[in-house]
């Protein structure tokens, strides 16, 4: 998949790789009932089994060189890391059983409650040392936790923004945003558009990544924001009906159904670093790209406002331990250990994704106050997790419930009809329907 299409290449920066069918995720296992799977503390030693997904080559030797340091800083824990296709990642996860599956295991960050409620994941609050959950940010928690019980934390994190070309904007005169606090209302960003295009020669003037569509998880992670920042929810109190369907966010959805006129289709992926647009809606996974081709014509903003503050997607892969192992102070031990300072570094330089703990947040170059990519950091800072979205907070958590699959799927088709000229309210209140029938059939994917 090409890094200029509508996601990245490596899902890995973002965690958009939900692989698995939607429907077959959702409807895996008959979980939910019961506490917990309870995991073994063990002895703290010996051998213990680890899975990731493969990502790009930078980020699997990455990993490699932590396992490998790892196992050469002491002698009590020796990792055996297995790397899975990540196309086949969510896919293995789902298809085995929790007692064949390893003591340590990454996993897509939207796919956990379903892994709970399976009973594939154990909450590792009491494996992990203080220090490590202190140290992983607000957001990277809100993530990984469910009923005040934290499953995974990760060595990363994303954003959404608005990436733009300043020569264009100021040739264009249009005035825009200098940072979070002083974002477009979704009104002036429409009619920047507009202005952009007079100013056009073909009237395209902004990539939205459309290239394949949004009836995919592209469409949720990038513009659920757009349902938030209007003072909706995907799902509120295990309902989307009134959450999803609001007047409120009917308005922005047709607000964000009139852009498709300024929209470049992007078939090459250069729409914005060769210049033929001012304006591209994306995440920082394309920062290299865009900073080389524009240098210091690249300014980097927020999402528009639609009433209730600037919103952003928020989330990606993470670690969590395997529900049935028999060693999960050895699995607590090696995660310490590969959510330090220099493997998060690391690997956060091999995939260019934002450090998920504030210690190596506040040392890099690209998010550090005064970085390039500041703007993301900040956003990061102010977590809204899945449920309180207030005007205040800008980092939304995809919801956090085992029936995930189904909400993100209904969203994005009925995203992905509405960007095709489908009326929003009608399509907005079916998708709402859809949700609420099956989480309905599912006795509301509870999680005890």
């Amino acid at each position: 998949m090409n890094a200029g299409n509508r996601r990245p290449r490596h899902a890995a920066r973002t965690g958009l790789a939900l692989a698995l069918p939607l429907a077959a995720l959702a409807a895996c296992g008959g979980g939910g009932s019961g506490t917990d799977a309870a995991a073994e503390s063990g002895s703290g030693t010996g051998t213990i089994s680890v899975w990731a997904h493969q990502g790009q080559k930078s980020e699997d030797t990455a990993l490699q060189n932590a396992v490998k340091s790892f196992n050469s800083s002491q002698t009590k824990v020796k990792v055996e890391l297995k790397l899975i296709p990540g196309n086949d990642y969510t896919k293995t996860i789902t298809a085995t059983d929790a007692s064949k599956l390893p003591d340590v295991m990454e996993f897509d960050g939207p796919t956990m409650a379903n892994f709970v409620y399976n009973k594939k994941l154990a909450p590792i609050d009491a494996y992990v040392s203080s220090k490590t959950m202190a140290d992983a940010t607000d957001a990277s928690k809100a993530q990984g936790e469910i009923n005040g019980k934290h499953y995974g934390l990760g060595m990363y994190d994303s954003g959404l923004g608005i990436y733009g070309n300043k020569k264009l904007l100021d040739a264009a005169g249009v005035k825009y945003p200098t940072g979070p606090s002083d974002d477009w209302t979704a009104a002036e960003f429409t009619a920047a558009l507009g202005t952009l295009k007079a100013k056009d020669s073909d009237g395209k003037t902004i990539d939205l990544q459309e290239t394949g569509g949004y009836n995919n998880e592209w469409g949720t992670y990038g513009f659920a924001p757009i349902v938030w920042s209007a003072g909706g929810s995907l799902l509120k109190d295990g309902k989307a009906e009134g959450a999803l369907d609001t007047p409120a966010v009917v308005s922005a959805l047709k607000t964000f159904q009139s852009w498709k006129t300024y929209v470049d289709p992007n078939t090459d992926g250069n729409a914005f670093a060769k210049g033929r647009v001012a304006l591209s809606w994306v995440g920082h996974w394309m920062y290299p790209t865009y900073s080389k081709a524009l240098g210091d014509d690249l300014v980097v903003l927020p999402l528009p406002d639609f009433g209730n503050g600037p919103k952003t997607g928020q989330g990606s892969w993470a670690w969590g331990i395997g529900a049935d192992t028999k060693n999960a102070k050895a699995a607590g031990t090696f995660l310490d250990y590969l959510l330090n300072d220099t493997n998060i570094t690391a690997m956060t330089t091999a995939n260019g994704a934002v450090p998920a703990t504030k210690s190596a947040l506040a040392k890099s170059p690209l998010y550090k106050q005064g970085g390039p990519l500041q703007l993301y950091a900040d956003q990061l800072a102010k977590p809204c997790g899945d449920t309180d979205i207030t005007k205040s907070c800008v980092a939304v958590t995809r919801p956090v419930t085992a029936g995930y699959p189904t909400v993100t799927a209904k969203f994005s088709e009925a995203l992905n009809s509405v960007y095709g000229g489908a009326d929003p309210k009608s399509t907005l209140a079916k998708a709402a329907r859809s949700i609420d029938q099956d989480f309905s059939d599912n006795a509301g994917y509870k999680i005890p």
